[in-house]
């Protein structure tokens, strides 16, 4: 049976899945990382909503800003009577601090679920991002980030340069693809952990009936019989980015596995 036969099979014929078990191993790797990218693809779209966001939001903090110019490492408002403030959106939590009342430990103590807590404080700029489990502090060493006044791109700051850069931020075109890659990793694990584990349920079935079929072969076919359910849990995950896809693959896998598993050949008994 082709590679083409059995992706069609996967989704219209399932008794037709008992020719993975012999189709090359390579093969199945490159359908499993297929079915991995579409599972990626929805944090994809989140991501970039995230980021649409953030932009959005920066945009109103900068609306709020007064003027305000950076010299001699410090902040400094053009507005002597200009007050700090404190300003919360949907995606961050912001201070304008010009007169050092507060400092880089309040800043990481507004930090609240999946906000972002940037403060403009009067030496120093903070950024606290949140955790997300020590992803953040794994990768970045921290997850309160800390830029001095006196180096770039702080340093002669002004609040108009400020606003008109954020202005002016576009994402690139080549963004989607690079976040793309980067999502494939963590969901290709998680699927392929998913996979081994229904497959080892998929190989005891088999033994019980008698099915004369080893645990690649199980592998192989389940590879095949989760395609369906990984592409619901696509759509699912576009609605309920937090949704459990591994509960859904693995029920809907082992029923096509069911079907499939009455073609592969019996064992042979003893005096049979």
């Amino acid at each position: 049976m082709t590679f083409r036969q059995l992706i069609k099979g996967s989704f219209f014929h399932f008794s037709d899945l008992k020719g993975a078990k012999d189709t090359p191993f390579w093969k199945a790797i490159i359908y499993l990382l297929v079915l991995s990218v579409l599972l990626a693809i929805p944090s994809v779209f989140q991501a970039i909503d995230v980021l649409k966001e953030i932009k959005a939001d920066s945009l109103k903090i900068v609306e709020r800003i007064p003027d305000f110019t950076i010299s001699d490492g410090e902040i400094k408002a053009a507005d002597n009577d200009a007050d700090g403030f404190i300003y919360q959106t949907n995606s961050i939590i912001f201070t304008f601090d010009p007169d050092g009342s507060r400092s880089e430990k309040d800043v990481k103590n507004d930090l609240v679920g999946n906000y972002f807590s940037i403060g403009l404080l009067k030496k120093e700029a903070i950024l606290a991002l949140p955790d997300y489990g020590g992803i953040s502090t794994s990768v970045l060493g921290d997850n309160v980030l800390k830029f001095s006044y006196n180096q770039q791109p702080f340093k002669g700051l002004t609040s108009q340069k400020l606003k008109s850069a954020i202005q002016n931020v576009n994402l690139p075109g080549w963004l989607p693809i690079l976040m793309l890659v980067a999502g494939i990793y963590p969901t290709l694990i998680s699927l392929a952990v998913t996979i081994v584990f229904i497959s080892f349920a998929a190989w005891i079935f088999a033994r019980m009936r008698l099915k004369s079929v080893g645990f690649l072969d199980c592998f192989k076919t389940i590879i095949f019989c989760a395609a369906i359910p990984t592409v619901l849990s696509m759509i699912i995950l576009f609605f309920q980015p937090q949704f459990d896809y591994s509960l859904l693959i693995t029920i809907i896998s082992m029923f096509i596995f069911f079907t499939a598993s009455r073609g592969f050949p019996n064992v042979k008994l003893p005096g049979a």
